[in-house]
Order: C-alpha cells, then sequence, then structure tokens
C-alpha cells in the first residue's frame, strides 16, 4: 500500500492512543473496583477486585521477545526483516496465528512464517500491541496498521484504528477515507465517511476539493441520498459542475448518470433553465434531453395546472430530508395547559404531530434544551401547579423519563446550554418572582445554586453568545422590564449591560450572527412585533425589522440560518402563526417552548407522511431555493410561470420530436 498519498493531514490529528492501560510502573498491576450494593437493600458495601492483565507480565513476555529468548517461531517480511516471536502469544490474540499454529495440514513445526506486504514498521507496532496492549497511532500510520491488523485478524486492533480513523474525519481526508475503507471492505468504516459526507457535503465543497476525488458511483450514491445535508438543490448542480470541471473529456459522459440524482424540480425555475438547460455539458446531447424536458413539463405544470396539487412529487422534486428538525412542546392552548408535541419540516414546509406526549401531562411557561439525542423539560405550570420538576425525552427511543428536580419551582423560567451543562434561571414559584438561578450537571444528574441575577425576573428570556449567558426583560411583579445583564461561568458573576429600548416581558431572544436578537413581548399596555438586537462588539442595542405579528410568549429558534418565531399570544388570542414564512402549526397555543435536534438517526419518524404531496408544492419550492435575501427575492412569480412556460413553447414539449434541437 502506498501511504504517501495519506500523509498530507493536518498534525492535529496526530495523537498517541493508548488501548485497555495508561501509564503503569513496571510493576504496577491494573484493577478495577466494583461497589455492589447488597440485595438486603442495607447501606453497606462489599468490595470486589477484578484482577486485570500485569503489567510486569506483559513486559516480562516483550523483553523475552526483544532479546530473542524462548522464541519459537520467526516472522519473515519481503525486505527480509525477522521478527522472532512466541507462538502462544500471537495465538492469543490473533485468529491468523492461532489457526496458523495449530493447524495440522502442514508437517511438522511451523516456525517461519513468510508474510507479504507488511512494513517493518508496521510489524513492529502491530507486535507491540499483541505483547504490551499499547501502541502509538496518527494518521500517517493508521491505514497501514488496519488493513494489516484485518489481515492477520487482529479485531481489537482494527477496532481501535476504527474509532481513531472516525475521529479522524475532516472536509480534508473524508473521500480518502472512504475510497481507503472501500478498497479494503471495511463496511462499518465506509459507512461512517459516506455519513460524514452526507451530513457536512456543503462544508467540504466549500473548503476544498476533496470531493473532486469521488468516483462517478461514489457520487451518484451521495447525491441521490434523501438526507443529503443541502439548503439549496442549486448547490448539488454548482459541485456536479465542478466535478466534472476537475477531468472533462472522461466526466461529462458520467454526468448522464448523474443527472437523474439531482432533483431539478426543487430548483428556481429561471436558475434552471439559465444555469442548467443551456450549460454546454447538455446542450445537444440527446440522452441528457429527457431528463431537461421532464423538468420543465413539471415545472409548468406546478406553476399552472391546478391539478398538480394534490398529486405526489416526481423523484426530482421529492424534498430531502432535514438535517435540523423544530420540536414544537407544551404551551397554553383553549384556556388549559397541553402536552402537544409538533415537529416542523423546513423542506415541505409541514407540521407533524407527534403522539408521543409525556404520561406525566401537560406544562406550559417551561424551557426545553436539547443535549444528544435528549429534549430536557425543565420547570413550568399546568394551571394548578409550579414544577420544580424536570423530564426528559429521548428522541430515539420515544421514551420519557424523571431527572433530578430543581432546588427552586420555577413557571416563566429561563433556560440555556452553555458548555454541556444547563441553566434554570428566575422565574415564579407561585409567590414570588425569583432572582436565583441554578445550573445541572448530566452525569451527576444533579442541580446546583448559582450566584443570583442583579434583579428578580420572571417571563424572560436567555441565551448563550460567545460564551456567556444573556438575560433579557421580565417582569419582577411591579414592572415590565428593559434591563438586561450577562453571566460569566469562570467567575459565577452577574453584570448588567446597557438596558434595551423597550420594556419586554413575554419577550424571546436569540443569538444570530454574534448578536442577540431580542423579539416581541409585552411592553405593559400592548403586545408588541417591534425587535431590537444587541451587538457585543459595540456594547449597542438597535431597532430591526418588525415581525408580521404582534406576539408574546412564544417559542423562537433558528432553522437553517434563519430566525424562527412560532405561537403565542396577540393580546386577544393564542396563535398559531409562524415566521420565517413557515406553514402555521396544527394547534394554536402560547407559552409553548421550541428546541432543534441535529442529525436525528431516525428523522423519517419526525416527518409529515405526506410530504410527498404537491399540495402545498408551490410555496415551498418558491422559498426553499432562492438565494440569500437578496434582490433576486423580490421579483413575482409571474416572471418565473412566463419563463418555464416560453421554454415549453420554443421545445414543443407537449409533442416531442426527437430531431429537434432544444
Amino acid at each position: 500500500m502506498n501511504s504517501d498519498r495519506y500523509i498530507d493531514m493536518d498534525s492535529k490529528l496526530r495523537r498517541t492512543i493508548y488501548n485497555n492501560c495508561t501509564c503503569f510502573n513496571k510493576n504496577q498491576i491494573m484493577h478495577t473496583v466494583d461497589f455492589i450494593k447488597k440485595s438486603d437493600g442495607e447501606d453497606s458495601y462489599r468490595r470486589r477486585l477484578t484482577r486485570q492483565v500485569s503489567m510486569h507480565t506483559l513486559n516480562g513476555f516483550n523483553e523475552l521477545r526483544l532479546n530473542v529468548k524462548l522464541c519459537d517461531a520467526s516472522l519473515i517480511l519481503d525486505n527480509g526483516d525477522t521478527f522472532p516471536i512466541h507462538r502462544s502469544v500471537l495465538s492469543g490474540s490473533s485468529d491468523y496465528f492461532r489457526i496458523l499454529f495449530t493447524t495440522t495440514l502442514h508437517e511438522g513445526d511451523y516456525t517461519k512464517i513468510n508474510l507479504k506486504s507488511i512494513e517493518s514498521t508496521t510489524m513492529e507496532f502491530i507486535l507491540q500491541y499483541i505483547y504490551m496492549r499499547q501502541i502509538d497511532i496518527n494518521y500517517d500510520n493508521v491505514m497501514d496498521i488496519m488493513r494489516t491488523a484485518d489481515y492477520l485478524c487482529i479485531d481489537g486492533l482494527v477496532q481501535l484504528c476504527h474509532e481513531f480513523v472516525v475521529e479522524c474525519l475532516g472536509p480534508d481526508n473524508c473521500v480518502t477515507i472512504l475510497q481507503f475503507a472501500d478498497y479494503y471492505y471495511f463496511g462499518a468504516l465506509t459507512s461512517a465517511a459516506y455519513k460524514y459526507i452526507i451530513k457536512e457535503f456543503m462544508t467540504i465543497a466549500e473548503q476544498g476539493d476533496e470531493l473532486m476525488k469521488l468516483r462517478q458511483e461514489e457520487f451518484k450514491l451521495i447525491i441521490e441520498n434523501n438526507q443529503l445535508n443541502v439548503k439549496r438543490e442549486e448547490f448539488v448542480w454548482d459541485v456536479v459542475l465542478k466535478w466534472v470541471d476537475r477531468d472533462p473529456e472522461r466526466r461529462k459522459n458520467d454526468l448522464l448518470f448523474l443527472l437523474p440524482k439531482i432533483r431539478f424540480g426543487l430548483m428556481d425555475s429561471k436558475y434552471f433553465i439559465e444555469n442548467v438547460k443551456d450549460h454546454h455539458y447538455i446542450q445537444n446531447r440527446d440522452d441528457c434531453r429527457p431528463y431537461i424536458i421532464e423538468t420543465l413539463k413539471f415545472m409548468y405544470d406546478l406553476q399552472l395546472t391546478p391539478s398538480v396539487a394534490d398529486s405526489i412529487a416526481p423523484t426530482l422534486a421529492r424534498p430531502r430530508y432535514p438535517f435540523e428538525v423544530l420540536f414544537a412542546i407544551g404551551g397554553w392552548s383553549g384556556g388549559s395547559p397541553t402536552a402537544v408535541i409538533e415537529t416542523y419540516d423546513t423542506k415541505s414546509d409541514r407540521w407533524t404531530r407527534i403522539f408521543e406526549e409525556d404520561t406525566h401531562g401537560p406544562r406550559a411557561y417551561h424551557g426545553t434544551i436539547v443535549m444528544g439525542h435528549y429534549i430536557y423539560i425543565i420547570g413550568g405550570f399546568d394551571g394548578l401547579e409550579y414544577f420544580n420538576s424536570c423530564r426528559k425525552f429521548n428522541a430515539v427511543t420515544k421514551v420519557w423519563e424523571e431527572v433530578a428536580p430543581m432546588n427552586c419551582k420555577r413557571c416563566y423560567v429561563s433556560v440555556v446550554l452553555l458548555n454541556g451543562i444547563i441553566y434554570a434561571m428566575g422565574g415564579f414559584d407561585g409567590h414570588h418572582r425569583l432572582g436565583s438561578a441554578e445550573k445541572y450537571d448530566f452525569e451527576r444528574n444533579q442541580w446546583t445554586m448559582i450566584a443570583p441575577m442583579t434583579s428578580q425576573r420572571s417571563d424572560a428570556c436567555a441565551a448563550v453568545m460567545n460564551g456567556r449567558i444573556y438575560i433579557t426583560g421580565g417582569f419582577n411583579g411591579q414592572e415590565c422590564m428593559n434591563t438586561a445583564e450577562t453571566y460569566n461561568a469562570d467567575t459565577n458573576e452577574w453584570t448588567l449591560i446597557p438596558p434595551m429600548q423597550t420594556r419586554r416581558s413575554g419577550v424571546s431572544c436569540i443569538t444570530y450572527h454574534n448578536c442577540l436578537y431580542v423579539i416581541g413581548g409585552f411592553n405593559g399596555l400592548v403586545r408588541m412585533n417591534s425587535s431590537e438586537k444587541f451587538d457585543p462588539t459595540t456594547n449597542h442595542w438597535s431597532p430591526v425589522v418588525d415581525m408580521c405579528n404582534p406576539r408574546s410568549n412564544f417559542a423562537v429558534e433558528v432553522l437553517d440560518d434563519m430566525i424562527f418565531v412560532a405561537g403565542g399570544f396577540n393580546g386577544v388570542t393564542t396563535i398559531a402563526q409562524v415566521e420565517f414564512e413557515a406553514k402555521n402549526m396544527q394547534v394554536y397555543r402560547s407559552a409553548l417552548s421550541a428546541c432543534v435536534m441535529k442529525d436525528l438517526p431516525n428523522v423519517e419518524y419526525y416527518m409529515p407522511l405526506d410530504r410527498d404531496r404537491l399540495e402545498e408544492g408551490r410555496k415551498t419550492i418558491v422559498r426553499n431555493n432562492r438565494p440569500n435575501n437578496n434582490d433576486d427575492t423580490e421579483r413575482v412569480d409571474n416572471e418565473s410561470v412566463n419563463t418555464v412556460a416560453t421554454q415549453v413553447n420554443n421545445n414543443q414539449i407537449i409533442n416531442i420530436d426527437d430531431d429537434d434541437d432544444y
């Protein structure tokens, strides 16, 4: 194996991994200590010691090998290097050697073993692992070690290398690792590399040329995947063109196999006509013509034919699964709390009702935090009781569990996640507005009080920015507040920042593009649709564009690099409206909480069953495929309709003549 192609990696990937041991003194023995409670329920414990491998013994065997003592066989490499070994030691770690040394198919003792295509340094590393259970692995040597360990059937070492390579996956080596794993039939590593590329497709394409190494079959598998993480289908086409440009003479013929995997029906019609249909790789090619015609017909029917609204989208227009899923949980609806859970699919612009509601009942004015595949529900109110209880929902297994309760009951609570710790601040306990705050340690399942805020606050909102917690607005029991403060977790101190321009209770805030956005709320007189942002570099608040609807006690999240707000109370009733340009929720509610989960392995479960229907396809295709908020977004839909209609007429799509050029 030529390892030169694998050594131009970041030096930060280099590190030493030790398997099954750390650093031991020569005569030290490793023990595992387990404390097991007696079955009779007493508080006394018995101590059990499980003896592991003695490092003294391991060192002894290795010294015998290095000094060629008691060795009963030799490994001989292609270059003539010889490694004296002990057959019993190698047989204990390698099925290859165990079968080789114990088989009865050859006569006499099998003491000289010729090994092909193995480097001397790699062999020494493997013997070090077998004899000492430790090995120095870095990106330069891991692939040689992994393929050799696989050849010699040393499963533990193969798994160790697999874990290391998965950790090393990055935008500059993912295709190299994919092709290595595929060549040597490392199925799990191949799957991990594909999953990484599908998840980070846009980042990989933007940061380098790694995707240009893909073979046609590999590229096809990636771009046809329903979970390919791209915001706009136009991006897929741009990457395909860049791939073809790398070797046009050969790859322009491969384009025919990639075209069916690109979802042209999700593209903006004007972009398709100007950048796909008329591209020089496509023009005058009879083999590509059917895909262009099918797309033009679909776009024409979508925009001008009402009957298409109830049909199933063709493959070229079926939305991919989103990488991020928005969860809207609980709230206040119809005069009472609710446990309703809905998820939002940005790709199909639809909400889905999830029926795995918390069996402990509804809650409103609570907080939600995502950690891994768990959603933590914190505090709240059920119409009768103010909660200090906390629940967690496993989005993979769809099971609810109880976690440790907070020290204080907190309704109208503000929550954030900072450095792997949940912080819960302020709120209302049924008697007093709270200025206290506490934090939750996942590993210990324990809440601990931290320094109180400078003011009592309920119905405030908090967010994390630049490693600090910011909490804004709220109600102190007497008035709606315009003050804001920040918390330094390192010093356990709260510090006031300049006040907002407007008093806001029932407010929502979110970090977006390195600024703190504060949205809506109640100023003591009316519900507001105004917003403002705080720039920490200038220490200054400034107004931003208003929402379409006034609201307080609503949910806010960043999804697909856009701020979404959902539900709330408009001063008259609870609402279900969602902004930015999204379909309304199914349930009207305020006092809800929202969170975003990424990279769910069972994302299909949280998607609408009818997401492939074109019932609302017109709006979705336009909204999800516009470029960033620039002048192009202002063009009217009629322009696209007219453009497609012109192409339909020019190409005589309804009665195609195979001899016509287009």
